[in-house]
């Protein structure tokens, strides 16, 4: 689909003050009624979460919307391409707002459906004899699930990435696909959670390599390319990028007892440091679980973070580094936006409608809903880490950046 740029909203709802704001959005909020559903993504800012009526991640919040019935307005605090999944994944009488169109997300307009095709067909002439199976991270562009869907692959998130590329390694859903064929895994567009959960599934470094899209045949030579188990687009997340090793290190040298998860999205060398690693659901979990005094370091978005540690006060509880760790597109959606938008709804004004259209929707609901059927533990990508190889065998396996 074609994503519209944010035109500036009304100058008044800027001159508004946050009680102001909050009076109004409630206001509407309450007229709307049992007609609106509020989705606020766990590294939203908190005044938007406090209007909430589901938070979670961006699939988890996608289901609550599928989830609910006689809603006609879906207005999803998070990023375009959750927008976009929760539109897919509702009924088509559901209408999803996304209250700042320049809310993207960089990891996610990395992979574009061009560089996608361009990669396919290059995949296809070095590889002939071998079955690709395309795999995309749910922070992926409707317009790539579709092709993942249409191509006999499957959507992952955090949690079940390892559950789905057992099932791609199995051929996936290619058609001809036969047994003892050899598959390679085309992953993307986050490069560090395939790396992560692959090497966690015993394949070394050597058998990964990194497809820069910009480059002929991903900046790699045919034999590398024919030889390695998974072809890793060149994405990240820029959030968890910041995060390094010597953060770690820092952190416990700062507290000998400190317990360091991190979100997949982090560089291998971090996860490969870190006690654990998994999902922002399972981050929470696991908080929620420890005991009083349990001390963490955490290796996500800041305001995440800040949340847990007012809602445990109990435990001790750090961002992994102190750089800006923060979502500043995921920023970009604030009160004024929130009230510009449900005061529209109230007065029979729909703005900032995110609609998939037909063929992407089906497509990616194919992909969508393999990865639903794709049975497995969920176990996050991560577990207890063995211990970090040097960076120059990093850098020989591509690792670092």
């Amino acid at each position: 689909m074609t994503k519209v740029w944010q035109l500036p909203i009304p100058r008044e709802y800027r001159q508004l003050s946050e009680p102001e704001l909050r009076v109004r959005i409630q206001a509407a909020k309450d007229a709307l009624g049992s007609r609106l559903a509020i989705l606020g993504h766990h590294y939203q800012q908190d005044a938007i979460i406090d209007f909430a009526d589901f938070t979670g991640d961006s699939f988890e919040l996608s289901r609550r919307a599928a989830e609910q019935r006689g809603v006609e307005y879906v207005v999803f605090g998070g990023v375009h391409f959750m927008a976009e999944s929760a539109d897919i994944l509702t009924d088509e009488s559901v209408r999803v707002i996304l209250p700042d169109l320049g809310a993207g997300c960089s990891m996610a307009d990395m992979a574009n459906l061009d560089q996608t095709l361009d990669a396919w067909a290059q995949l296809a002439d070095a590889c002939p004899d071998q079955t690709v199976v395309p795999v995309t991270y749910m922070n992926s562009s409707a317009a790539i699930k579709a092709f993942v869907g249409e191509h006999g692959g499957a959507v992952c998130t955090s949690s079940n990435c390892r559950s789905v590329l057992e099932w791609a390694l199995a051929g996936g859903a290619v058609p001809g696909h036969e047994p003892g064929r050899k598959v390679k895994v085309l992953f993307f567009p986050d490069q560090h959670l395939g790396r992560n959960t692959a090497y966690d599934m015993g394949f070394p470094l050597d058998r990964m390599v990194v497809w820069d899209p910009k480059r002929d045949l991903g900046g790699n030579d045919e034999p590398a390319v024919r030889d390695a188990d998974f072809v890793l687009w060149k994405g990240h997340c820029s959030v968890h990028a910041l995060f390094r090793p010597e953060h770690v290190d820092e952190a416990r040298a700062a507290d000998p007892d400190v317990k360091v998860i991190v979100h997949p999205e982090c560089r291998w060398e971090v996860v490969r440091k870190a006690d654990t690693a998994g999902s922002t659901a399972y981050i929470v979990k696991q908080v929620e679980a420890a005991p009083p005094g349990t001390s963490w370091a955490i290796g996500t978005e800041v305001h995440l973070v800040n949340r847990l540690r007012q809602q445990h006060p109990e435990q001790k509880i750090r961002v992994l580094s102190e750089c800006q760790c923060l979502c500043t597109t995921m920023f970009r959606i604030d009160l004024p936006h929130l009230c510009w938008v449900l005061e529209n709804l109230v007065d029979g004004t729909v703005v900032n409608e995110v609609k998939v259209d037909a063929h992407t929707r089906r497509w990616a609901t194919v992909a969508l809903e393999r990865m639903l059927s794709i049975k497995g533990d969920g176990s996050p990508a991560g577990g207890r880490p063995t211990p970090i190889v040097s960076q120059a065998e990093a850098a020989r396996a591509g690792v670092v950046d």
